[in-house]
């Protein structure tokens, strides 16, 4: 059982990623260290340069999937950073301490969100750019 909810949820980013137009998969990595846990690492590269990088730690654990460690980072096209979501402990005095959210000139209390939020987010961004 363990084994299929981690499969259900790579299947399901697998698929997200999948229905993506107008960008390159650069690298889709799952790692399957255990039963129980899966470290994944994905590179996509927008057409019109942006980058986005997923990469989380996840783990079955008392009957539900545990994030032990994520960053979602996305920049554009000259490197420049324009989000980034991760849960390093280095703001313990942010709101939801240790889940927070870097803009582009300063950082805030953010929840993870879904690897299909952050590339809805991405997408529109790019999307809205000319």
């Amino acid at each position: 059982m363990q084994l299929e909810i981690l499969s259900d949820y790579l299947a399901e980013v697998e698929t997200t990623v999948r229905s993506l137009k107008e960008c390159h998969v650069e690298k889709y990595e799952e790692e399957m260290l255990s039963p129980q846990r899966v470290n994944l690492r994905i590179r996509i590269r927008f057409l019109k340069g942006h980058l986005l990088e997923l990469n989380e730690a996840v783990i079955f654990e008392a009957g539900t999937l545990r994030h032990l460690g994520y960053r979602y980072h996305f920049q554009d096209k000259n490197n420049q950073l324009i989000f980034r979501y991760d849960n390093t402990p280095h703001f313990p005095n942010l709101d939801g301490f240790p889940h927070h959210k870097h803009l582009v000139h300063e950082v805030v209390s953010s929840a993870r969100p879904l690897i299909s939020e952050v590339i809805e987010e991405a997408k529109n961004i790019v999307s809205a750019q000319p």
